[in-house]
């Protein structure tokens, strides 16, 4: 029987994502598996039941849609914008892009976003990825598959958090397939993936038509230069609208959601006063052997026990006997009933 190459997993938005078995060693590598532990919305379950994703699915679903921008954007007619020459340059860099897309969270913290105040002064979870990125572990699985670590790093993060070396045009524009705010492979999986978890509607849009008519397109910028960048022919405008307003509902309906906020803020709490120092380790042992798993059993344990750190947070995650809302500003209030300081 021949050795299977060629590997696929189940996933409810794309129904597959494939892998070679050298990719495959990237996603059984500890920081990659590791997020398998980390959920995507914090504990936005408690609100939204169905939010019980990882950011393990999310980083699997971005390497799947910025496989099918690349694909799309390095058609013939656009490859010489990208300075990509021959068919080694295009199958090293779309080997790079999958893989930066698979890596670009594994430097987040227990509960993502929730929690991302809470690394030491000078640290993100960008830092933290690309110390990982850089790792010994990972460098022998770069050498593997024949592409160097410097070239995931910058297409993970992108110039705003990459800044050993300057890009090229080619790199940028690669990066912002991943990191775009526009056309980012990120932004469109989590908004997906968050939509579908949570039950809501707000979030889809024809992510099928907006990657067919992605191109790379000349962006005029204010000193007049005309670099290319990710954009969309006219049959796409419509997909590209749906794209932005899915945006605006998720952050206003859900990301937004008061209870959802609340329940971030006594998360923070009880980190601050369960942590060491109040914050996260940037040692990468320490950071890999950290998941929501052992902050969710230390918040069980000390709901139960008044003398333990953070206490009082955690009976209130645990009991659901969060902060209410009580009121809410409307930015017309000040309009009407102005005060001068």
């Amino acid at each position: 029987m021949m050795k299977k190459y060629t590997h696929e997993v189940r996933d409810p938005i794309y129904a597959f994502v494939h892998l070679d078995s050298d990719e495959r060693e990237v996603l059984n590598s500890a920081p990659v598996q590791r997020l398998r532990h980390i959920h995507q919305l914090a504990l936005t379950s408690l609100v939204y039941p169905g939010a019980t994703h990882r950011r393990f699915e999310h980083s699997l679903g971005v390497m799947e849609l910025a496989t099918r921008i690349y694909d799309a954007v390095t058609e013939d007619r656009c490859t010489d914008a990208l300075e990509i020459n021959g068919a080694y340059d295009q199958r090293y860099y779309r080997r790079v892009l999958r893989m930066a897309a698979l890596v670009h969270d594994i430097g987040h913290a227990p509960f993502s976003h929730a929690s991302e105040d809470l690394f030491p002064k000078d640290w993100d979870h960008e830092v933290m990825t690309l110390r990982l990125i850089e790792s010994e572990e990972m460098e022998r699985l770069w050498k593997r598959l024949k592409i160097q670590a410097e070239d995931v790093a910058k297409l993970a993060l992108g110039p705003k958090y990459y800044t050993k070396e300057i890009f090229t045009t080619t790199e940028a524009v690669l990066s912002e397939i991943i990191t775009g705010d526009t056309f980012g492979a990120d932004r469109m999986d989590y908004l997906l993936r968050d939509s579908h978890h949570t039950g809501v509607a707000y979030g889809r849009f024809d992510h099928h038509r907006l990657i067919e008519t992605l191109r790379v397109l000349p962006k005029h910028y204010e000193d007049g230069s005309t670099e290319p960048a990710l954009g969309v022919e006219s049959g796409g405008i419509h997909s590209a609208e749906a794209l932005l307003l899915a945006r605006y509902f998720m952050f206003s309906q859900l990301y937004f959601h008061p209870i959802r906020r609340i329940y971030d803020l006594h998360l923070k709490e009880f980190l601050q006063a369960w942590l060491e120092g109040g914050y996260f380790p940037t040692e990468i042992e320490d950071h890999l052997g950290l998941t929501d798993n052992e902050v969710m059993a230390a918040i069980w344990k000390a709901s139960r026990d008044p003398a333990l750190p953070g206490h009082e947070a955690a009976e209130r995650i645990v009991r659901r006997t969060h902060y209410r809302v009580l009121y809410t500003r409307n930015p017309n209030d000040v309009l009407v009933n102005y005060r001068a300081p």
